[in-house]
Parts: C-alpha cells; structure tokens; sequence
C-alpha cells in the first residue's frame, strides 16, 4: 500500500494530520471530558473485531455550503485505512441528498419527495467521487451499494446485496452502502442511514458497528447543558432510563435518538456498537477508549431471525391467544392452529406475517405455513381436530422468532 504524500508525517491513532478539518459538535481533544478514556472487556471486544461496518453521517462528509468536504473525508479514509491492516471495513455513508444540495443551489433540506431524489440524484454522484478519490490514495477501490427498504424487506434481494457486499470485500474493494434515496419512496425508506447500518452489519455478520455522529457519544439530555451525564456503557435497557435523545440537525435525518434506536437494534442482534463524534474517528478506531459502548445481546440471532424480524416485509398478521403467547415467546414452540384467535390480512404459504397477542401488543414474526384461505378454516382447532395435511404448524419454531428476549 502507498501512503498519501500529501500529509507528511504518519497519522497520528488520536489525531488526522489534516488539522484544518473541523466537525461539528462538541468533541474534544483526547482524554479531556467524560467520553473520553474508557475500557471494558467490550470495547476490547470492539478493537479486535475483523468485520466492521462504519457508519458516517452526512453533517461528517459536507461542508457548511451543502458540499461535499474532501478534507474531512480524508481524515475518515486516514483513519479507516490505519484499521484496516487489521480488519474488514464496510462503510455505511449517508450524504447524498446533502451533498446534492449545494450544486443544485438548495439553501435547505428539501422536504418533498422529488427534490429529495432530484438532489439524491446529483450528491450521489460526488458523494461517490470523493470517496473514490480519497481511497486512491492508498490504492485502494471503492464499490458504491445503493439499498432500499424494499430490497432489505425481499429475502432473495437481501441475499443478493450480501452477496455482493462480500464479493466486493473478497476483490480487495471497500463496500460504500448507501440508501437509494433516488427511488425509494416516503413509505419504503429505512427512514435513515443509521438503521440501515445496524441492518448491514447483521446481513454481512460484522463483529463491531461504528456509529458516528457529531457528539461524543450518549448523554441522558443535551450534552450542552452543565448537568448533562455522560453515559458510557449501555448493558440493557435499564441504562436508558431517564436518556433524553434528540433529532437531526440541518442536513441528516438521524439525530442521537435514531443513533440510539439502530445501536439497540445491532446490539439485540449480537452486534456490539460504539456511539462517538465522527471527529474521534482516529481513537474510536485504534483502542475503542471513545464514546458510549452498547453490549450485544448474548444469543446472537440467526442471519433469518434477524431479518424477519427487523426488515422483512409482511403479508398479515396473527393474533394469538395468551396460552400462545407464552408457548412461542417463552417455550420456543412452534405456532399450532389452536392457539389463533384471528387471521388477518391476503398471504401466501411462504410469507412473514406479524404475531400479535390479544392485547394487540406485537411479539414476534414468522413464516406461515398455509394461504390466508386455508388457515380460515384451521384457527382454534386442535391439531387431532385438523385434516392429515393440516397437522404441520402454521409457523415452525425454525421460523419463528420473537421480541420478547430482546428488550
């Protein structure tokens, strides 16, 4: 690998060379404040993954004017490429509608549909450019992947984004995901980049997901206020109580409450997270002693279990009764007729429906075994009740998967 001439010394663990870049937000220098200085058998953890996604929002890649910034994608690449002589990097970038905002003279985030897709449209393009031409620098190639919810909600094009994720990965390519904004419409969008990331890291069986943002991790409120606390591991949901997260800013979507909805959701899926400021990417990559640390679930969900539950589209829904309720979620049984109070919805054998209890509370996914038509004349039978080619359960244990370990 060449090293880029245009930053003299080596880069710093701590620090990019490029001292001119400046990121929004309240991060400091290293060891100074709360986010600062951690260590734990989890960040540990985070330091020695071989498969990390990198999640980079779009306030971290634009300028004030809603252009791309070269320099502060510099100092992302300087960082990843120092990571990546010990591990895989799989970037998830936000920006494309930011980054197409300025050459098409928007002063503002557009709020309507086609001039989202319109700016999409033109910022992926020099979203990619940039990207393309900072990894050149050390010789490396770039492959831009463009998601929507749809594809992520299809198990078969889910399967093939992976796939090419991987291929990309094998020929020596740096994946670039982002979310097609361009055509994906207001009611089929992952709503922003930080979900998207949590979704990947699953689908491409990361060991670490790095979220960065424009503070320094998680705060209980705005980390601007005096009495603002600091919180630096997240082991349950009990470590929230009382966390006061806010919205995006000008140009993103995410905000820290988004942030913290995608860390959940990786972290219930085995995938332990690292929430910091995008400007202590340098110390975020080389020992994880920055930010806030979310600790996995200790039952890493099957690549299927994942995806039916966090991203597969349905076709219906099935309302148990609680007996039901507590033999799928608690028993890990399969869902047999008897227990079906309700069947709603036009599905397929083959389908992921939503299970619901009686109270209307969602608790779990799974792929139906019969046509809405057929499972009519089946709900709250026995199974001895039931024809000879009716006996199989309506949804197997091997193709359930419930909420109800995952608070």
């Amino acid at each position: 690998m060449t090293t880029p001439t245009d930053h003299g010394l080596p880069l710093s663990p701590y620090r990019s060379t490029a001292d001119d870049v400046e990121f929004p937000g309240p991060a400091r220098g290293p060891g100074e404040g709360p986010a600062f200085g951690h260590e734990s058998d989890m960040r540990e953890r985070i330091t020695n993954a071989k498969r990390v996604v990198v999640k980079i929002g779009s306030s971290s890649l634009t300028k004030d004017d809603f252009t791309v910034d070269p320099n502060k994608i510099n100092h992302i690449v300087d960082a990843l490429q120092a990571r990546m002589n010990r591990s895989d990097i799989i970037v998830v970038s936000s920006g494309a509608v930011a980054a197409g905002m300025g050459p098409l003279g928007l002063t503002q985030r557009p709020t309507d549909l086609a001039t989202k897709q319109a700016a999409a449209a033109v910022g992926q393009v020099h979203l990619a450019h940039q990207w393309a031409r900072s990894f050149a620098r050390y010789d490396r190639t770039v492959g831009q992947v463009l998601l929507t919810a749809a594809d992520a909600g299809r198990r078969d094009r889910a399967r093939n984004a992976q796939r090419t994720i991987d291929r990309l990965r094998q020929l020596r390519a740096i994946p670039i995901v982002n979310e097609n904004d361009t055509v994906a419409t207001s009611e089929m969008r992952f709503g922003d980049n930080d979900r998207l990331s949590a979704i990947v890291s699953h689908l491409t069986a990361a060991d670490a997901l790095i979220l960065l943002s424009d503070v320094d991790g998680l705060f209980d409120r705005n980390p601007a206020e005096p009495d603002a606390r600091f919180v630096s591991e997240v082991r349950s949901g009990r470590d929230l109580k009382g966390v006061v997260a806010g919205d995006g800013g000008l140009v993103g979507t995410g905000g820290m409450a988004s942030k913290v909805s995608a860390a959940r959701l990786a972290s219930r899926g085995g995938v332990p997270v690292l929430l910091t400021a995008a400007a202590n990417i340098g110390p975020a990559l080389e020992d994880s002693s920055v930010g806030t640390v979310f600790h996995p679930s200790e039952d890493r969900l099957s690549a299927w279990k994942f995806w039916a539950l966090y991203s597969a589209d349905t076709g219906g829904t099935l309302r148990l009764d609680s007996g039901a309720v507590d033999a799928v979620t608690s028993g890990g049984n399969s869902l047999l007729a008897v227990g079906i109070t309700e069947a709603e919805g036009e599905f397929n054998a083959g389908e992921i429906v939503d299970i619901i209890g009686p109270d209307g509370q969602i608790v779990g996914r799974g792929e139906v075994a019969y046509d809405s038509d057929e499972l009519a004349g089946m709900l709250g039978k026995h199974t001895h009740e039931l024809p000879e080619g009716q006996r199989r359960p309506v949804v197997h244990a091997d193709y359930l998967s419930n909420y109800a370990s995952r608070a």
